[in-house]
């Protein structure tokens, strides 16, 4: 009896912070279907503490076992995106874009951008292609916002290539991948700079165009972890089920 009082009231306390979670990332990042899958299991989780007591054994079996899958789906994605493979002597740094409000790089962009830094301090012949279209927040493009954040700390506006145009993963890629083609005619070893949540998606598609590289995943802040990682696993999945890679790209970018 004790048990189930304490596990209602646990299950209630998630859900309700949960959606508060929801709520504060709705207004620090644009909007992606991980606010909405996180949103809709902060509601199971409260409805399941209001009927706990109602539910047969066998269902609370089955639900602990399901919420088993994205666990340790999370646990791959954050172990792969957490280990490097760089040298230090590769010709270029691609730098994938996460949004900017106005012309103020969000918290991820920045992590990333940082990442960038430290890579360019230990490798400084590197050229940087900072990548990203006009976003719906912003009045500068995010490769003009992250291009000001990195010579603000001392790359070289020189070591810098601007990449405008695109609006998701598989654009950044593409796009980045044309620039350095035609600066690099004779061909170059490049690497990946993402958040670590977003490596293993974002090297599977470097692949799928060609581009072979090293990456170097930027820590993720802990409250996002929830819609970051259900937004990202989403994807994989449905990359799986429909390897076209340009086929809902903008939504889960």
């Amino acid at each position: 009896m004790l048990y189930s009082i304490i596990m209602r009231k646990l299950l209630l306390i998630i859900g309700i912070l949960s959606l508060f979670n929801v709520a504060f990332m709705y207004n620090v990042a644009n909007p992606t279907i991980g606010f909405t899958l996180q949103a809709a299991i902060s509601v199971f989780i409260i409805l399941y503490g209001i009927f706990l007591k109602k539910i047969p054994k066998i269902v609370h079996i089955i639900t602990g076992a399901l919420f088993l899958i994205p666990i340790a789906f999370s646990l791959f994605l954050a172990i792969y995106g957490n280990t490097k493979n760089v040298d230090y002597t590769e010709d270029a740094v691609i730098v994938l874009g996460a949004g900017i409000n106005e012309e103020t790089v969000s918290k991820p962009l920045s992590r990333r951008l940082n990442e960038a830094v430290l890579y360019w301090e230990q490798n400084k012949d590197a050229y940087i292609v900072v990548c990203g279209g006009l976003g719906n927040r912003a009045v500068i493009t995010e490769a003009e916002a992250m291009s000001r954040y990195l010579t603000a700390r001392g790359v070289p506006i020189q070591n810098i290539l601007l990449e405008e145009s695109s609006t998701s993963t598989f654009e950044n890629l593409a796009f980045a991948k044309e620039i350095l083609d035609e600066h690099f005619p004779d061909g170059y070893r490049a690497l990946l700079i993402t958040n670590d949540f977003h490596v293993y998606r974002t090297v599977h598609t470097a692949r799928l165009l060609g581009i072979s590289a090293g990456h170097i995943g930027a820590p993720t802040d802990w409250y996002t972890i929830p819609v970051n990682y259900l937004r990202e696993m989403t994807a994989v999945v449905y990359r799986l089920f429909y390897p076209d890679i340009t086929s809902l790209e903008s939504g889960l970018s």
